[in-house]
């Protein structure tokens, strides 16, 4: 399948990067703002077509799925326009900057019967896999809690994207995310959220703490900061024991079954790649069986966790011009 990516930046190099490995995927067009920078991008993957602006890209001949990897900030834009030319789109993560942008998303795909999904690339690991298994085999028992952490120390730039507000900085959007994720696709919807945040000069959050509460009583503990490197662990505790997903949890890496008074299982997967590749091989089978959407991360799914992040800005006070 002929791939284009719209935003080259440096998470677009690990997606081309990828999708090397892939046999049945080829990296066919790219689009930046600079055509210094598109040039270079086309040169080192041997990308046949080069844009110079997002929009252009839309007219490439036998393009057969877009993935965006521009600024939060331009995820909904950017989505929008390859679904109204019928281009199913792999947009990264934060699916957009709110849940009303989402549901835009959402609506432009049903209505155009265009495929779309949100790049949580954590999802589609080996490591997440089993961690579900696990958790359906009954192996911890039931799940009371979640313990989600990611942090670390970035160089302060007022005009860099993780602390420019008017470019969605802060700390929740680009990696609280993984944390808030996690919670929900253990957990589900919450029923009560207390959040705290520490904003910073430029007004993003520079590190965030969340508990959700749960209606029989379960608790989710995310945290993410930007102002210092964390262990960047997450654990899901059980009756029977604990699932360790070690650091960085959201990324290729191992875990531990932890059973009570039994020895450590450890579980160790071979990686081919960086990881982004088992999200990219997932859209392409979906475009290959002709699905709308994935199975495994629905666009309800999506909404969910963008109305998550909505409720967990709002307990915290963290805002954008976007709102």
């Amino acid at each position: 399948m002929n791939w284009g990516i719209i935003g080259l930046g440096r998470i677009a190099h690990k997606f081309a990067t990828d999708l090397k490995v892939l046999p049945n995927a080829r990296l066919h067009a790219v689009a930046s703002q600079s055509m210094e920078r598109v040039q270079a991008f086309a040169n080192q993957y041997n990308t046949p077509h080069v844009f110079g602006s997002y929009d252009e890209i839309v007219t490439c001949p036998d393009l057969d799925v877009v993935y965006i990897a521009t600024p939060h900030v331009s995820h909904c834009e950017n989505t929008l326009l390859c679904l109204r030319h019928k281009i199913p789109v792999l947009c990264e993560k934060p699916f957009a900057m709110n849940l009303r942008e989402a549901q835009k998303m959402v609506m432009t795909a049903h209505e155009n019967q265009t495929f779309l999904m949100e790049a949580i690339w954590t999802r589609f690991l080996p490591t997440t896999k089993k961690a579900l298994e696990l958790i359906e085999n009954d192996a911890i028992g039931k799940v009371l809690s979640v313990k989600a952490d990611f942090g670390f120390n970035a160089l302060f730039d007022p005009q860099g994207r993780l602390f420019n507000q008017n470019l969605g900085g802060g700390s929740l959007l680009d990696i609280g995310i993984y944390p808030a994720f996690l919670a929900l696709l253990v957990l589900g919807k919450p029923f009560r959220i207390k959040a705290f945040a520490k904003i910073g000069p430029t007004g993003v959050d520079e590190e965030m703490g969340a508990i959700l509460q749960y209606e029989d009583g379960r608790l989710a503990h995310l945290h993410s900061t930007i102002l210092a490197k964390t262990k960047t662990e997450a654990f899901i505790y059980g009756e029977k024991g604990i699932i360790h997903l070690h650091s960085r949890w959201h990324e290729p890496t191992t875990m531990t079954l932890l059973l009570n008074d039994e020895r450590p299982q450890e579980f160790h997967f071979d990686f081919e790649s960086k990881g982004y590749s088992y999200e990219a091989a997932h859209v392409m089978q979906c475009l290959q069986e002709g699905k709308a959407e994935s199975e495994l991360l629905p666009l309800d799914f999506s909404l969910q966790l963008m109305e998550l992040l909505d409720n967990i800005r709002k307990e915290a006070g963290i805002t954008y011009p976007q709102d």
